[in-house]
């Protein structure tokens, strides 16, 4: 049986998970060549990028557009245009 204080650490763990999917509204998951064609269509685009993978180099991309936020993985670093705004995190999450 579980003790009440790992019972209340999981229902906290799963607040957090609700509130994070919350928080983070739509994600759509495309392709890396989709993303880079996405970016193209607006002025000043604004994209996250990270460093991702533990045994391989991968690349994490985020962008919103038109109220989505659209979301990439690649092994490569993408083409991106030279007028985007690009924010360099040190992590990307989003949810599963």
């Amino acid at each position: 049986m579980a003790s009440a204080g790992a019972t209340a650490g999981a229902t906290e763990a799963v607040a957090a998970a609700i509130q994070a999917v919350r928080a983070s509204g739509v994600i759509v998951r495309i392709g890396p060549e989709a993303f880079e064609s996405l970016v193209t269509r607006g002025e000043r685009p604004l994209i996250v990028r990270a460093p991702g993978g533990m045994f391989s180099s991968r690349w994490h991309y985020l962008t919103p557009y038109r109220g989505l936020a659209f979301y990439t993985r690649s092994n490569r670093d993408l083409c991106l245009p030279g007028d985007a705004e690009i924010v360099d995190a040190k992590r990307l999450w989003v949810p599963a």
